[in-house]
């Protein structure tokens, strides 16, 4: 099995809809990386209504953005850009994998597996002194 990979996708759903069905496509989404895609949501971040740069051929000058940083097998990911595409009213969107986040949680992991060695070592030495001391010297006297 391939490790999961963290992904981090954003999208902007239409401004013409209410709040109500801009969170439910946003719950939706949510649910479909968990389901159809089989990732874990690491964060799920609402940002809301913000100024687009420029004007999209849409014709909207705003869009309720949402980022959501994901666990997924790599052959997954692809479901979730169908989703995007046959969902009308997501008009933008973007998913990259994040290998700075992958190569950060290997160093830590391999700082934590070094001291881990460290204090296992130090125990050892600690142990053979312990038991070199218990030792009995023989002394003959003559």
């Amino acid at each position: 099995m391939v490790e999961k990979r963290i992904y981090e996708t954003m999208f902007i759903v239409s401004p013409k809809l209410d709040e109500e069905q801009r969170n439910a496509i946003a719950e939706k989404v949510k649910n479909y990386i968990e389901e159809r895609v089989e990732g874990s949501i690491e964060k799920f971040d609402r940002w809301g209504m913000r100024k687009l740069a420029y004007r999209v051929r849409k014709g909207f000058t705003e869009g309720d953005y949402t980022l959501i940083l994901f666990r997924a097998d790599p052959e997954k990911v692809n479901v979730l850009e169908r989703l995007y595409n046959i969902t009308p009213d997501i008009f933008r969107w973007q998913t990259f994998r994040r290998e700075d986040l992958e190569k950060e949680e290997k160093k830590k992991a391999k700082t934590e597996g070094k001291e881990e060695e460290v204090e296992v070592e130090a125990e050892e030495i600690v142990v053979e002194e312990t038991s070199a001391e218990e030792k009995p010297e023989n002394k003959t006297e003559e």
